[in-house]
């Protein structure tokens, strides 16, 4: 997932740039905040915005729409709950699992 091209707030018109939050699961699913940034902390990529009270806060960049759309997501207009590399990568571990779990009996 790319980062976006800009880490201020304003878009190239002068107009406050704001970013919602997509993550179904999250309590702020759908609200939007004032964009500050798109920085790399705690390992991950992290968009950083004001909350209405102006308290900053980050989230993963994936839970808000500044992440790059995802093509397999937008291809499968929710048929899908879940991409091809992320199943690759639970089938991997899955194997993983069960070798260890042999060698341990």
């Amino acid at each position: 997932m790319r980062s976006p091209k800009s880490s201020t707030t304003s878009d190239g018109d002068g107009q406050t740039r704001t970013v919602r939050v997509t993550h179904p699961f999250h309590p702020w699913s759908g609200r939007e905040f004032l964009f500050l940034s798109v920085g790399h902390n705690w390992g991950e990529d992290r968009v950083f915005f004001l909350d209405d009270d102006g308290v900053k806060h980050s989230l993963p960049l994936g839970w808000t729409d500044a992440a790059s759309v995802d093509v397999f997501v937008a291809l499968a207009t929710g048929r899908s709950p879940f991409r091809v590399d992320d199943l690759i990568v639970l089938a991997d571990l899955v194997v993983r699992l069960s070798r260890a779990a042999d060698e341990d009996v």
